[in-house]
């Protein structure tokens, strides 16, 4: 990286990949407000947010554990890291709610795979998304695609931060479930650009009788 470069959170591309916008709000103009889910997720993570190890049937389990990658500007850490007697690596990230694929969190487990190889030099190839609500763990593969994707999504961010352009809202189903829907506005806003979009068409010289 360059010294002018931008360091992502491991998190941002989580935000990111769930709305554009929801990121730039939170790691551009630095706004962010609770919502029952919001709450629900801090909460899980007092469960592993303090350091330390312990040692489960052989496998050594390290709890938030610091994570960056130099060649792709980011910083974080891992909720639980396990180390197999084998020597497989396999982070796990804790999310509230039910066992489902979400590609967000998928995004953002494999980022930590991608920090843990460069700092360990050792592949990882899985890790696993515990969802709280079921109790249940979904194991990731940490693909080609999904690897490109990390990259793919840093560099998006990165963009964004350089530029200090929010990006436009979804104003779909997400929105719902979104912490940050007042300050957004997606309604409100969409709204506007269909008046201004009306205001141009009403008075544009160039349109015929």
């Amino acid at each position: 990286m360059r010294e002018d470069d931008y360091s992502i959170p491991i998190s941002a591309l989580q935000h990111w990949c769930y709305c554009p916008r929801q990121c730039g709000l939170i790691h551009l103009e630095q706004s962010f407000a609770d919502n029952v889910h919001t709450a629900r997720g801090q909460a899980l993570h007092h469960l592993v947010d303090t350091p330390g190890y312990e040692m489960q049937a052989g496998v050594k389990v390290e709890r938030a554990l610091p994570l960056w990658s130099d060649r792709l500007g980011l910083i974080g850490k891992a909720d639980l890291v396990e180390f197999h007697p084998d020597g497989r690596i396999f982070p796990v990230e804790f999310k509230h709610g039910p066992k489902r694929a979400k590609r967000h969190d998928d995004v953002q487990l494999a980022a930590q795979a991608l920090c843990l190889e460069e700092m360990l030099a050792r592949p990882v190839t899985h890790g696993a998304i515990y969802h709280a609500s079921s109790r249940r763990r979904r194991e990731v593969e940490i693909t080609p695609a999904l690897r490109a994707l990390v990259v793919e999504t840093a560099e998006a961010i990165r963009a964004m931060l350089a530029s200090g352009r929010l990006p436009p809202p979804a104003n779909d189903a997400r929105c719902r479930e979104c912490s940050l829907i007042e300050i957004c506005q997606p309604a409100a806003l969409a709204a506007r650009s269909v008046q201004n979009a009306l205001r141009a068409e009403l008075f544009d010289t160039s349109v015929q009788e």
